[in-house]
């Protein structure tokens, strides 16, 4: 099997910032309260003719363009969002007709906060089986399009973005060393959107009682998070064939900083290990990891040959992790 990394990295966020002190004027919150819950002190927010594909685009270029790839080289395009432009047709072909990506599959990929970890997972074993030779994986959310903007236990949590990744061959030894994914159906109903489906189809009804908005169980979701984010990485490590002790940086999905607090104390990492930007961002679902990992990238902190563990959860209940050892020079 070929050994397969990261060879270009992406993001975008949206120019609007909303601060806590802004949503101390629209709902019953403070500064105070959110930072000390959560860590989140603003987020970006999407204009109101911006949707997912336009965020994916930008990021997406400058992931093609930090790869030198060209988007006629692309095989395939997975855009993981649960925020998608509309029902169909997918925003991955939206997205690959933006970029004049003509020989590019394309799809999306519906897996909530663990998004982008399933589409790197996913995309990866084309590219390793030699089906494929270059794939673009985007995790894209406009969640402030879903938020119940009255509901303050879940509007001061998201914000909007996208991260994108290129995937390519890499030199053996290095790129993905090993994944883990899993999922428990059975926790489907503590975070969803209700409406909107074939379930619960748009209605009169479903609008007044605003059912096409984010509905989440904050405190069972918490412990999900906090137990499953440690066991995930710990399997992909051990898959691998490392230990904690072999971590260079960890990436964790970015919802609530006493979530990747526990993740740090139980792997024993010291600060300078951990890329935490959701202060600044807050949760942007399946784009909060890619987004961090350009960041950490573009500051210079990711060096060849540095061992990363990507790790999430998400709604579904989904959980997944990468081990992968870093091959682009910085």
């Amino acid at each position: 099997m070929k050994p397969v990394g990261i060879i270009g990295t992406g993001s975008y966020l949206p120019e609007k910032v909303l601060t806590n002190k802004d949503l101390e004027t629209m709902v019953d919150t403070t500064d105070e309260w959110i930072v000390s819950r959560t860590g989140i002190r603003e987020r970006r927010i999407a204009a109101e003719e911006q949707a997912s594909s336009d965020l994916a685009a930008e990021a997406a270029r400058r992931a093609l363009e930090s790869a030198k790839v060209t988007a006629d080289q692309l095989d395939l395009i997975i855009v993981a969002t649960v925020t998608p432009d509309m029902m169909f047709p997918a925003t991955a072909c939206l997205l690959q007709d933006r970029l004049g990506a003509k020989k590019a599959a394309a799809f999306d990929l519906s897996a909530a906060c663990s998004g982008f970890l399933y589409g790197i997972a996913t995309a990866s074993q084309f590219i390793q089986s030699g089906m494929y030779r270059y794939a673009l994986v985007v995790g894209v959310d406009c969640l402030s399009k879903i938020t119940n903007w009255e509901d303050r236990n879940t509007c001061v949590l998201f914000g909007d973005g996208a991260g994108a990744v290129v995937l390519g061959p890499v030199e053996e030894g290095s790129g993905f060393l090993s994944f883990e994914l899993g999922a428990d159906g059975s926790g489907g109903d503590l975070l969803k959107l209700p409406a909107g489906g074939s379930r619960m189809p748009a209605s009169r009804h479903t609008v007044d009682e605003r059912l096409h908005t984010i509905s989440m169980a904050g405190r069972e979701v918490f412990k999900f998070a906090v137990r499953v984010m440690g066991n995930a990485a710990e399997e992909a490590l051990s898959k691998a064939g490392m230990k904690k002790e072999d971590i260079d940086f960890l990436v964790p999905h970015q919802a609530n900083i006493r979530i990747i607090d526990a993740a740090v104390e139980r792997f024993g990492l010291s600060e300078e290990k951990v890329i935490v930007n959701l202060d600044r961002f807050g949760n942007m679902s399946s784009a909060s990891i890619p987004v961090a990992l350009d960041e950490a990238v573009h500051q210079g902190r990711i060096k060849k040959g540095d061992t990363l563990v990507l790790v999430g959860f998400g709604g579904g209940l989904t959980w997944g992790a990468a081990v992968l050892k870093w091959s682009m020079d910085t």
